[in-house]
């Protein structure tokens, strides 16, 4: 089984390896780091942890948290016959003064609430629309 892993990054988290890709972002004024090679399977992955991503910051503005950094790493395995996926993990690296258990709670509320996760979690029918 073939593994695709992929890493964002921002604030104080953000990558500045070589080959990177950097995107505005609405929450941080460096902008988002991506390390993703595009092929389906890194871009399936990397829309898991780009929302990750983001609502740590959302969920953390929401909640008056100070966050100076964030790294999510995601990634999984796929039958290279049939692409069947092995299904999807992700770890999470946040630059923070928060308390461990006060980040403990942002990262479990993040975890309940990501849209992406989610609709993956609970499976979505993907279709080709013919005109």
């Amino acid at each position: 089984m073939e593994q695709f892993e992929v890493i964002v990054g921002a604030g104080t988290l953000r990558s500045t390896a070589t080959g990177a890709v950097h995107f505005p972002h609405r929450w941080t004024p460096g902008g988002v780091s991506v390390e993703a090679p595009f092929t389906g399977a890194h871009l399936l992955h990397l829309s898991a942890a780009g929302c990750v991503l983001n609502d740590i910051y959302r969920e953390a503005l929401a909640l008056d948290l100070r966050i100076d950094g964030v790294r999510v790493s995601a990634g999984g395995g796929f039958d290279m016959e049939t692409w069947v996926s092995s299904g999807i993990t992700y770890q999470v690296e946040v630059d923070s003064p928060l308390s461990a258990e006060d980040l403990a709670r942002l990262l479990d509320r993040v975890d309940e609430v990501a849209e992406i996760p989610r609709a993956i979690r609970a499976g979505a029918t993907v279709r080709r629309d013919r005109p």
